[in-house]
């Protein structure tokens, strides 16, 4: 049986798959999440998660780039900006504990993204969850 984190990967691969224009991918989660073996209570968490960041895209966009130090949200890589649409989701619009969200997401970005990509989450997610 799926994780909670391996859900997390999926939807970070996904919403990765539609930053990237492949809007097209929408049509084919449930299969992608299957194939991927995450299925029932999991599946249906990161069904949730996945329409969620969709859905409140431009909130979500807005709440990061507030809390960018510089730049502008089209600065930051792909990998990053996925991990913290999704966990910016889950600090806004989710009754989930606000640590554990922060937690997974740089360990997230430990394996997924790049070096500096865990201190940077960290620092932005901090501030978001004020």
């Amino acid at each position: 049986m799926a994780t909670r984190t391996q859900a997390r990967e999926s939807v970070i691969g996904l919403l990765y798959a539609v930053d990237l224009g492949n809007d097209g991918i929408i049509k084919f989660v449930d299969e992608i999440l299957e194939d991927k073996k995450i299925r029932n209570k999991q599946k249906d968490f990161a069904l949730n998660l996945f329409n969620g960041v969709v859905d409140n895209l431009e909130k979500i966009d807005e709440e990061i780039q507030v809390h960018l130090n510089q730049g502008s949200l089209n600065d930051l890589g792909n990998v990053e900006k996925s991990i913290l649409r999704l966990a910016v989701y889950e600090i806004l619009f989710e009754n989930l504990d606000k640590p554990i969200i922060i937690n997974e997401a740089i360990e997230l970005s430990k394996r997924l993204a790049s070096d500096n990509a865990p201190k940077f989450i960290n620092g932005v997610l901090d501030k978001v969850k004020r």
